[in-house]
């Protein structure tokens, strides 16, 4: 059985989705990071770097207990896991799902993640950064959106963990301010992908906790860095 560490966010949903689509069996363990889950010395002891997901397989390699942080690392453990699920065999789409893998961990996320902070959750509106990372997301769409003007999906001809790792930040554009219709083949993407049963399944993990409403004064101490959890 898998433990699986998360939250109801997008790096949390690439792991549920992965999961769902292997059918492997987990159990999921709620780290509410608003209320600093995270800085738990249990948690902390899975992932020093306290952020979500984490996962821990009792059942790993050769029967060992195995603890893993980072989604992308997560994500192809998982493949691996399962003989090679989700990863194509062929060498050349093989690298292909790796090459997007990595520019959804470099690129997407980030810069994703920046622009949602400045322009939703900094209490102080700085345009420059609002209009840097608002332009960098539009960027990355198009990236995408040339992408699979080639490809059905991101890896090529199969659909990939290099698609469940990119949908979850794809999700929900109005809070980067972005309409998927100026992007025709990433709405076909993202239209497709969010079809799948099994998708449907991991976006509902921990659904409930979805954060509704705007940010506390102290969520966002917590989340950005200004209260630390320290363990004693």
């Amino acid at each position: 059985m898998i433990e699986v560490w998360t939250w109801p966010t997008p790096n949390g949903h690439k792991v549920h989705i992965a999961l769902e689509e292997l059918a492997l069996p987990y159990t999921v363990v709620p780290v509410n990071i608003g209320k600093g889950d995270q800085f738990k010395p249990d948690f902390l002891a899975i992932n020093p770097n306290h952020r979500i997901p984490a996962i821990v397989d009792t059942d790993g390699p050769g029967g060992q207990r195995v603890t893993l942080f980072e989604s992308a690392a997560i994500l192809i453990y998982l493949s691996e896991k399962t003989g090679g699920r989700l990863i194509p065999s062929d060498p050349i789409d093989r690298y292909a799902c790796l090459q997007w893998m990595m520019f959804q961990m470099g690129g997407v996320g980030p810069m994703f993640g920046q622009y949602n902070h400045f322009a939703n959750y900094a209490v102080a509106k700085i345009p420059y950064a609002i209009e840097r990372y608002g332009n960098e997301v539009k960027r990355l769409h198009r990236v995408l959106d040339k992408r699979l003007t080639e490809a059905e999906w991101l890896a090529g001809r199969e659909y990939s963990m290099a698609d469940i790792i990119t949908f979850p930040w794809i999700r929900n554009p109005d809070r980067r301010n972005v309409d998927l219709g100026d992007y025709p083949h990433l709405k076909r993407w993202h239209d497709a992908i969010a079809a799948r049963p099994a998708v449907q399944r991991g976006v509902a993990v921990l659904a409930e906790n979805q954060r509704r409403g705007p940010m506390t004064d102290a969520e966002r101490d917590v989340m950005f860095g200004r209260t630390q959890f320290e363990p004693r």
